[in-house]
């Protein structure tokens, strides 16, 4: 029986800086320069340094080599929910762009849960990543993470939401502006009685949305009707929820807050016999390229997911390199999608009747503090 002691001398050993310096016939100073690139080298000792590290497979220890620069060019980014089929474009235009700029990413999914972000965000700071990417769950942080966040001095900037936590720079999309525009075309199209199935309203764009709503009926000289509005949380079951509560009352069209919770309250409607846009118009939030494989297509409010991924590492990175002082909040816009949910083909109106997109009453920015 071969004893402890000589199953662990078989254990291997990575090769080490020394080592490679041995087999290169040369000092721990020329590899490390070598392979940090940083100083000059005849070209025989770097072929000689080269050949070494290829042959014994070695692998610099980067996190080390970070540590001593301050810097390990590694970003951390925390999503609600990878599931959903908004982040992962989100997560690509953050990744091409980090990549693009000598920087590895290391992804976390918080599932919505406040208390399992603050673990991701320990951890990556116990990872000693450069900067954070954060695209916030509901509620505010604890008083001690937020502390070690500031003790940290590790940039953060915040991807679709702000939050009164987190004085940091913001990338988001322009929400209300967003759901104005979906719900004036479905008040041009001549519906009259709107229900909305929005987000939370305790983060920052499902109150965002909300007001846009609300903003379209006032414009187009609608009643705000409080029981044909549900509040969900940007998940399917909510959505499914609301339509078995909403569709009942018979409202010409809704207007749904996100993707998931639309595809919750289709569930519904099929659930009760109901067909759209014959029975309801339908406008949502967010679109995907397989929508259009669907009947109906959806008419949607497009975000610019990639671009909120690229344009949050961007400001994350002069953050990083101290070239940003100010804080900044970015606003992406939102494009409307016209397709066949909203009924548009089934109340086709004259000449007369489409005079209403001349009276409606152009959008207003809210007054609202950027950050709350």
């Amino acid at each position: 029986m071969k004893s402890k002691g000589s199953r662990k001398k078989k254990l291997h050993k990575p090769p080490n800086i020394h080592d490679v310096a041995r087999q290169a016939r040369v000092s721990v100073f020329t590899v490390s320069v070598v392979v940090n690139k940083n100083g000059n080298v005849s070209p025989t000792l770097r072929r000689r340094v080269e050949a070494a590290v290829q042959k014994l497979n070695y692998r610099p220890n980067l996190l080390a080599r970070g540590l001593v620069k301050h810097e390990t060019h590694t970003i951390g980014i925390v999503v609600r929910d990878i599931v959903n089929p908004f982040f992962p474009l989100l997560v690509r235009g953050v990744e091409d762009a980090a990549r693009k700029a000598g920087y590895s990413v290391l992804l976390c999914n918080s599932d919505d849960q406040r208390e399992k972000e603050e673990q991701y965000l320990e951890l990556l700071l116990s990872k000693c990543v450069d900067g954070i990417l954060l695209n916030k769950a509901p509620g505010n942080l604890s008083l001690s993470l937020r502390r070690l966040l500031a003790d940290s001095k590790v940039p953060v900037v915040l991807m679709m939401r702000t939050s009164s936590d987190l004085k940091a720079d913001a990338v988001v999309t322009d929400d209300e502006k967003g759901a104005f525009e979906a719900v004036s075309h479905l008040v041009r199209v001549g519906h009259r009685l709107i229900a909305l199935v929005s987000g939370p309203l305790s983060v920052s764009n499902g109150k965002a949305r909300w007001r846009g709503f609300r903003k379209a009926l006032e414009a187009g000289d609608l009643q705000y009707e409080r029981d044909l509005v549900i509040e969900g949380d940007y998940h399917i079951d909510s959505g499914y929820s609301a339509g078995l509560s909403l569709l009942p009352r018979r409202p010409d069209a809704v207007f749904v807050a996100n993707y998931l919770m639309t595809v919750g309250l289709m569930k519904a409607a099929d659930e009760m016999g109901l067909r759209c846009p014959e029975d309801f118009g339908l406008a949502s939030f967010d679109d995907y390229p397989w929508l259009s494989c669907f009947r109906p297509r959806l008419t949607t409010v497009e975000l610019p997911k990639y671009e909120i991924g690229a344009t949050a590492v961007q400001i994350l990175l002069e953050r990083i390199s101290g070239k940003r002082n100010r804080r900044a909040l970015v606003k992406l816009m939102p494009e409307l999608h016209i397709r066949e949910s909203c009924g548009f083909m089934l109340r086709k109106r004259d000449s007369k009747e489409d005079s209403l997109a001349r009276q409606e009453k152009p959008y207003a920015a809210s007054t609202a503090p950027e950050f709350q």
